[in-house]
């Protein structure tokens, strides 16, 4: 159960400006920058951890020195009506999944895939194609990131190793 969310104001804003920037920079730093002191800032980084406005830190990694060198977003058309919790169930199965939403529009949802290569990809779409209630898919194979700083064109964990 998430807590009570308190007002979030433009010193909030500015603190997680910073930090989605750059997770590492000093509460100290912060503080000088917006005009509060480093204790200031961290109490109000703790609240914003508490009440779900901050939900991590992590590192944004260049895919290819973690394995993955070919990504696409694959559109999932269902029979019927699939239930986004069975949707869910079956993406968390599949660890080259890094995002996954339901979608308006003809497809029901929306994956992006990163894989060792595209032989790897096409056994990933394998083995996402056989759900029985999964009709067909379309691949869209990402050639290059037009926005190389957004966080879509990095990495969060390595690629699989191969298996068989």
């Amino acid at each position: 159960m998430r807590p009570k969310s308190a007002p979030f104001d433009d010193l909030d804003r500015k603190i997680v400006t910073a930090l989605m920037a750059n997770a590492r920079t000093s509460f100290a730093e912060i503080g000088a920058a917006i005009g509060l002191s480093a204790t200031a800032v961290k109490r109000r980084v703790d609240r914003l951890r508490e009440t779900g406005v901050i939900t991590g830190f992590s590192a944004t990694v260049e895919p290819a020195a973690l394995g993955w060198r070919t990504e696409a977003y694959v559109e999932v058309y269902c029979e019927g009506a699939a239930p986004p919790r069975r949707l869910a169930e079956v993406v968390r199965n599949h660890p080259e999944i890094t995002a996954a939403m339901t979608v308006t529009g003809g497809a029901d949802a929306l994956l992006h895939v990163r894989a060792r290569d595209v032989e790897h990809f096409e056994e990933v779409l394998e083995r996402i194609r056989v759900e029985p209630f999964i009709r067909k898919t379309i691949s869209f194979m990402v050639l290059s990131h037009l926005l190389p700083e957004s966080p879509e064109a990095g990495a969060n964990q390595p690629a699989p190793e191969p298996t068989g």
